[in-house]
């Protein structure tokens, strides 16, 4: 299931995603002395990152991580790590810990497994997960057009790797299994265009069409959607 909130600037759905999450992760690490948390890739988390980055949390208790990852070199434009680390990794944030989904230089079955039995141990389940969404209705790399599309929600790894037909780059990502044990969910999206993809995504129920659908329509998970033009 899911809850739309609706913003009237993207400066204000970043001041008030931003004060959500620092609440859940600063809960998270006084109840058990750690947390975690999963975030997207693209241009729209950027002020959200800034944001919280600029938060007095208890950074050194806190594991940031990537719900997926394009297997680039951290220099690349493409690189979410990249990404991560230049708004994010920064001013308060900076001494906060950082679990790497690009690893090495081949992501073969040696490199997945050593990752899954990291996140298992380390990282999962998610305090927080923040997801994006693509114009086809993909989140993390659940790319409908993937021939891992079945394998992206059938499998009970944490990870898998995942090459989409219609974006560049091998791709590693978490799984529906992992991500959909998130403690608290988001979706994070701005523009017009995302609103009607959103729209498209609640209007039907296959959720190998359309991945979003299973964040959204799922009744045991509970998806906030934060939206702003």
């Amino acid at each position: 299931m899911y809850q739309l909130n609706e913003f009237q600037s993207r400066a204000d759905l970043d001041t008030e995603l931003a004060d959500k999450v620092a609440n859940i992760l600063t809960t998270a690490v006084a109840k058990v002395g750690k947390a975690s948390i999963a975030v997207s890739g693209g241009s729209t988390p950027k002020g959200f990152f800034t944001a919280l980055s600029q938060k007095d949390l208890p950074w050194n208790d806190i594991t940031i991580t990537l719900a997926d990852e394009r297997w680039v070199n951290i220099e690349s434009d493409a690189s979410n790590t990249r990404l991560v680390h230049e708004n994010l990794l920064q001013n308060k944030a900076v001494n906060a810990k950082f679990f790497h989904l690009k690893q090495g230089k081949k992501l073969c079955k040696e490199t997945l497994a050593d990752l899954n039995l990291a996140a298992s141990s380390s990282l999962l389940p998610l305090d927080v997960l923040i997801l994006g969404m693509g114009e086809d209705g993909h989140t993390a790399s659940l790319f409908p057009c993937s021939d891992e599309i079945d394998a992206c929600f059938s499998t009970q790894a944490p990870l898998l790797k995942v090459i989409p037909k219609t974006a560049p780059h091998e791709r590693i990502s978490f799984s529906f299994s992992s991500l959909s044990t998130s403690k608290n969910v988001f979706l994070h999206i701005s523009s017009a265009n995302k609103k009607v993809v959103l729209n498209d995504a609640l209007a039907g129920t296959d959720i190998k069409q359309m991945p979003i659908r299973a964040f959204l329509q799922d009744p045991e998970i509970n998806t906030n959607v934060y939206w702003a033009e």
